[in-house]
């Protein structure tokens, strides 16, 4: 922790959950270009790669992520000259932190309005092993150890048909105090609301549980689902993406 307390106020302010999951040692890797005195650093948790202080190339070399995230417009043109074509600029929308904006009767009837053949129930030990056997599913738990790690600490939710998976609604990560959500659902069930009463599930008992279910969206799509939920968009930002990601786009 003391090389977490080191890097922290380069990444003061930044209203990332992912980010204080690795400072609060929770999730994440960082790296600094000095621990003793640190001026550039990145922290990365699951996909996500985010970039604070002096742009730093060897930082940049190192980063594990598919989701560059820089904080500071001057790690644009860093990012852009180590990885070249590697990379593509992209944006994504920070969406706000607002612990009191829920609505428990718009959430219960986002649950009440699926199709009964449908049913919505958490992720147990069964269901955590089919959600990581299919690459549409498997952030929902991936960034745990395993099962009993996830039941320890995360929580989720999917929508059941036929006995399978085919949307939901889960902590990609957590933070003291909450989680970030990830939310899909399988292409062949989209246009259904499923994704949309699994995310109203999980937040309604992350309500009741006393933590934040944290949103940021990859595209307007994900925006206008957060604000159906009760989320107000922030603001956009930038990120660059390669590997994987740029395959899903």
């Amino acid at each position: 922790m003391k090389q977490m307390k080191a890097i922290a106020p380069l990444f003061s302010g930044w209203q990332e959950t992912m980010i204080w999951s690795c400072l609060q040692g929770h999730m994440g890797v960082a790296a600094a270009d000095d621990w003793k005195s640190p001026s550039s650093a990145c922290i990365t948790v699951g996909d996500f790669s985010f970039f604070a202080g002096r742009p730093c190339e060897k930082l940049v070399r190192e980063a594990k992520g598919d989701i560059l995230v820089p904080r500071e417009t001057g790690w644009f043109s860093c990012l852009e000259a180590v990885l070249d074509r590697q990379i593509v600029k992209s944006c994504r929308y920070a969406i706000k932190k607002e612990p009191d904006v829920f609505s428990e009767e718009i959430l219960k009837n986002c649950l009440d309005r699926i199709s009964p053949e449908f049913s919505v129930v958490p992720i147990d030990r069964k269901l955590y092993d089919m959600v990581l056997a299919e690459e549409w599913s498997r952030d929902f738990c991936s960034q745990f150890t395993n099962f009993e790690d996830y039941f320890t600490r995360g929580l989720g939710f999917v929508a059941v048909y036929a006995g399978k998976p085919v949307a939901g609604a889960s902590s990609y990560t957590v933070y003291t105090g909450g989680i970030e959500v990830e939310i899909d659902t399988k292409k062949d069930f989209r246009r259904k609301g499923l994704g949309k009463a699994c995310g109203a599930r999980l937040i309604l008992e992350c309500v009741k549980r006393g933590i934040y279910p944290s949103w940021d969206a990859i595209d307007l799509r994900s925006v206008r689902l957060a604000e159906q939920l009760g989320y107000h968009v922030d603001r956009p930002y930038v990120v660059y993406l390669r590997g994987k990601m740029l395959e899903e786009r």
